[in-house]
């Protein structure tokens, strides 16, 4: 069964260095599930921390239903994300010992369950986030002209 992507954090691979990559859970109510499969997400300015062994998912911005009257949540509220106590012990000594940072990458469905991509990255400085453009410029050049 094929995984249905919902949404990407494209700023992620822009601003940061992406080493180790985790599937973790996320805890949703009823009309959250709804408002993700319709594919209202927003994975823009989202981080993830950790805090007394567990893992939360802050400023993902998933839309309310728009059927969910009374029941509706509230858009930007904390998430709880569901890994292993191994993985969250092995993620939060790299965070504190090598001074990583856990960023989402992107939300998809797999097998009905709601579930988020997330690693361990470091930021890039300005000369890097440069260095980047410019080999994203050479490369849609040299398509250009083999295309011709």
């Amino acid at each position: 069964m094929e995984r249905q992507i919902i949404a990407k954090n494209k700023k992620a691979y822009f601003d940061f260095h992406i080493f180790d990559k985790y599937e973790a859970g996320i805890v949703l109510t009823g009309t959250e599930i709804k408002s993700v499969r319709k594919n209202n997400v927003n994975l823009k300015d989202s981080f993830v921390r950790i805090e007394s062994g567990e893992v939360f998912l802050y400023n993902c911005h998933i839309s309310p239903f728009e059927h969910g009257n009374r029941y509706n949540h509230d858009p930007l509220r904390t998430r709880k994300l569901l890994l292993s106590k191994k993985e969250i012990l092995k993620i939060d000594s790299k965070v504190k010992k090598d001074g990583y940072t856990i960023v989402p990458l992107e939300i998809y469905i797999f097998k009905g369950f709601a579930k988020v991509e997330i690693a361990l990255a470091k930021g890039k400085k300005l000369h890097d986030k440069r260095e980047d453009l410019a080999k994203k410029d050479q490369k849609r050049e040299i398509d250009r002209l083999m295309k011709r």
